[in-house]
């Protein structure tokens, strides 16, 4: 009777870790999704000043081209890391080209996304709840429910090498 009733006790434990995990998610899926849809803006403006940045450009463009409503949650991670990637490219363009980086339309649009990237970055700490769910999901005896249940380790969201270094831009 006490292994049953501590095994329900793991599996809601699970289910109410899964549902925060979830919402986390959800919540920054939804200031991915903004940036996703400020990049063509961006790219356009930038493309008028920086016709020979062709490549920076092509890059974010592809990643962008992508279905996200399609995306796996991992496949949104691994994404989300190139696009920052891509992102911080263009806005170091910027410095190179005074003439862009006073246009009116481009500043809107750099400092929507610099607030876009502030809540995504407050939201990957809300998201990072998963630490909490995977030690359960890993830790014994819990583990050994996890496996019984189905759950499994899901993904943290973290600053890639890229992210880390400063961007260059030679021209």
């Amino acid at each position: 009777v006490l292994i049953v009733i501590y095994a329900l006790a793991i599996y809601n434990s699970f289910v109410q870790l899964n549902n925060k995990v979830k919402e986390a998610f959800s919540t920054m899926d939804v200031y991915l999704k903004k940036r996703w849809d400020l990049i063509p803006n961006i790219v356009e403006t930038v493309k008028g000043y920086a016709k020979h940045e062709k490549a920076t450009l092509k890059e974010v463009v592809e990643l962008r081209n992508s279905a996200y409503e399609k995306m796996s949650d991992e496949e949104k991670i691994k994404t989300n890391k190139q696009l920052s990637s891509g992102i911080n490219k263009i806005m170091a363009l910027a410095e190179a080209y005074p003439e862009l980086k006073a246009n009116e339309n481009f500043k809107d649009l750099s400092n929507q996304l610099t607030k876009i990237e502030d809540d995504i970055a407050n939201s990957r700490k809300y998201y990072n709840v998963v630490r909490i769910y995977n030690n359960k999901v890993e830790m014994f005896p819990s583990n050994i429910f996890a496996g019984l249940f189905g759950y499994k380790s899901k993904a943290m969201f973290e600053a890639s090498a890229n992210e880390r270094e400063n961007v260059k831009v030679e021209l």
